[in-house]
Order: structure tokens, then sequence, then C-alpha cells
């Protein structure tokens, strides 16, 4: 198996684009990543799509020879690469496949979602799409109502308040601010959050991944060659690993821990030879500010339970122990759902090479971006390393 670099990220900003349709957005942003990776067009092998609901919102299925086509590269080796909100992670973790198995060397992975084109209600309708359509969507439940049935249970099972983990979104947009790629660039209070209005009790509505519309892309190419083309600003993937959990919350023993978080990161830790404390910069899939906490104790930043006080006590603050969703994350970044492990892996790579502005992590050289699918179905851990 060959080393993996990044050696090019690109992409657009998050908000409503009326005017951009899903393959301008997605040409925009492979065509920075292509740039940024000084290459041409002409040098890419294969491309891997991470889309969930483009042939519900867009009634467009096939965007590996779609957008193949728009960039004027039909020929290479292009698909969609599907698994819910995770499947920018998951096109992330086949690319490299692709280049680490010797087939390809020049790959994009990327990620596209155009998700302001619907009326709220069919959207609501696609996103449940990612639980189980026959016993667990045919009841009428929500995606919001299944992620306030583990928020509620975490409460009650660790005795833990609203107001402390409705903290994380306030950590969140306080760094946005500072992002000029994300969706709302404008700090909140807790008081604001607690006051907003319930979507599916207890979540308040300032606890919610936004509705989004973005793209983003990287370039992934063999170690070696990355070494020979560029002088500095090289990031190798170090673990990468997907798993996946039964698909709906009824046939886990333990709807708040994530088996599928625990078992990718293990491996992907085990890939990199190192251990969670050796991350120095984190990128963690928060739909909901429930799922923010639960994922950093499921990749072992904290104990069952206590992953409110890594927030409370300032330890994911841009100079903490473990800084987390200094992007704005999936909350105030936002969250085209699949671009969003892109997204991650590239905030990550800008981390790394020590160009993400007022936000940058001193001296960052390893990072960690984790994307789920659905309530937990599937799960994807990517580690990433500075090299030079």
């Amino acid at each position: 198996m060959r080393r993996v670099a990044v050696i090019g990220v690109g992409f657009t900003k998050v908000g409503e684009h009326w005017n951009s349709s899903l393959r301008d957005l997605y040409a925009q942003a492979v065509l920075r990543a292509v740039s940024d990776a000084d290459l041409e067009l002409r040098d890419i092998q294969a491309m891997f799509i991470g889309n969930m609901s483009s042939g519900y919102l867009q009634a467009q299925e096939h965007l590996g020879s779609l957008l193949a086509t728009h960039l004027g590269i039909q020929g290479i080796a292009a698909v969609k690469i599907e698994a819910a909100c995770g499947s920018g992670g998951a096109a992330f973790h086949q690319a490299v496949l692709a280049v680490a198995s010797g087939y390809y060397d020049f790959v994009i992975a990327g990620g596209i979602e155009k998700m302001t084109d619907v009326r709220t209600e069919y959207l609501t309708s696609a996103l449940i799409m990612a639980d189980d359509q026959e016993f667990v969507a045919s009841t009428g439940v929500t995606f919001p109502g299944l992620n306030a049935l583990i928020y509620r249970l975490y409460m009650e099972k660790y005795n833990v308040r609203q107001e402390d983990i409705a903290q994380f979104p306030v950590h969140e947009h306080f760094y946005a601010q500072f992002v000029e790629h994300a969706q709302y660039r404008y700090p909140i209070t807790l008081e604001q959050v607690l006051e907003s209005t319930i979507v599916a009790d207890p979540i308040r509505l300032l606890e919610c991944s936004p509705i989004s519309d973005g793209a983003a892309a990287v370039v992934l190419c063999p170690l070696d060659i990355a070494m020979k083309r560029r002088k500095e600003g090289i990031v190798e993937v170090i673990g990468s690993a997907l798993s996946t959990d039964a698909i709906s919350l009824n046939e886990r023993e333990d709807p708040t821990t994530f088996i599928a978080t625990v078992k990718a990161a293990k491996r992907a830790y085990r890939m990199a030879k190192i251990e969670p404390r050796d991350v120095d910069v984190v990128e963690v899939h928060d739909a909901y500010s429930i799922l923010g906490i639960i994922n950093l104790e499921d990749l072992g930043f904290a104990e069952k339970g206590k992953g409110v006080r890594l927030v409370k006590e300032g330890e994911i603050a841009r100079d903490g122990r473990i800084p987390t969703n200094l992007s704005g994350g999936l909350k105030a970044r936002g969250h085209p759902v699949g671009a969003t492990g892109i997204y991650q892996v590239a905030e990550i790579v800008k981390q790394l090479r020590g160009d993400f502005g007022k936000n940058q992590v001193d001296d960052a050289e390893i990072g960690l971006a984790q994307s789920i699918g659905g309530v937990g179905g599937t799960v994807i851990v990517n580690i990433l390393k500075r090299i030079r």
C-alpha cells in the first residue's frame, strides 16, 4: 500500500446559492482544488463525489458522468458515493483507498449538496431516508426527532443539563465569525440558544445545523509524488477508517454511544500509530449539539458523560487541549450534507498547513475529521499529519 497525501483543497462559501446550480457549485470547488494542487484538470484520473439527495432534491442521479462531463474530463473514472450525511467522508475514504492501492495517482474526493431549492418539508422527507423507511420513517418520526431521543436519553443517563450541552453551538458561532466560508458568521449567547424555538423537544433551533448549499473538493496523490511536486504544505493521510452500526436507534443497546465511531476511531488510531492525546485539532459532526458532545467522548477525548466539561472548561477552544470545530462546525459553518465531510478534511488540511487565519492552532501537526451518516449508522474517521 502506498502512502497518500492531500495536495490541493478548494470549496465554496456555504449558504444559499440561488443563482448557482449543483454542477456549477461543484465545478467551482474542483477548479480551486486542482489549482491549489498546481495541476491541470487533465491530470485527474478518478473522482469520488459525496452526495446524499440529488436524486430526490434535483431529480438528478448519475453524478459521476454528469460532473465529469461538466468539467470537461469525461473519460475518467467517476462515481457518486452515498452514505447519508457521511457521504463526503466516505468519498474521501474511497479516494484514499484508490491512491493507496496504486490504481490511480491523482484523484479528487469531492462533495456537493444543493438543499435550498425545495420546501423545508420536502427536505425533511429527504433526510429521514437516512434511516429505515419500512420500520422507522414510516412512523412519521423526523431526523430531529430521532436526535431528540438521543439528547433526552443522554441527559437522563449521565445527569447532564441542557444548558451545558447548549454551550457547544455558542463555542462554534464564536469561531465562525472569523471563517470566510462559514454560513453564519456571528456570535450567539447561551440565552439565545435556550430561548430559541423548540424543534423536537428538547432540541432548540439554535442547536441545529442549517439548510445549506455548498461544494468542496480535495486532490490526493501518492506521498512520494507530493514530495517531488511541493516544497511545503504537504499533508499525509495517516489513518482512514469507515465503520457501520445498526441503522436504527431501536436496534442498539445504548443509543448514547455511537459504536461505529468507537470502532472507526480505534482502527484509524491504530493505522496512524497514535492515541487521542496526540491529536492537535479536530472537526466533529454536530448536526445537533448533543452529537458534538457524544462524538468527543466516543473519539476518546473525554469519558462518557463528561464531554460537556471540555466545553465548559475551554478545552475545545483554539488554545485548549483539543481544539474542536474551529470552522464553526455543522452548526455555524453550515451542513451541505454530502459535502460536509470534505469541508472537514479541507479545513484540517488548512490547519496543518498553518493557513486557517485567526482560528489557526499553533503548530498543529495532527488533525482528525469525523463524519457521520444517519444517526450513527455510518461513521468515517480520517486522520492527517503535516509532513512539511
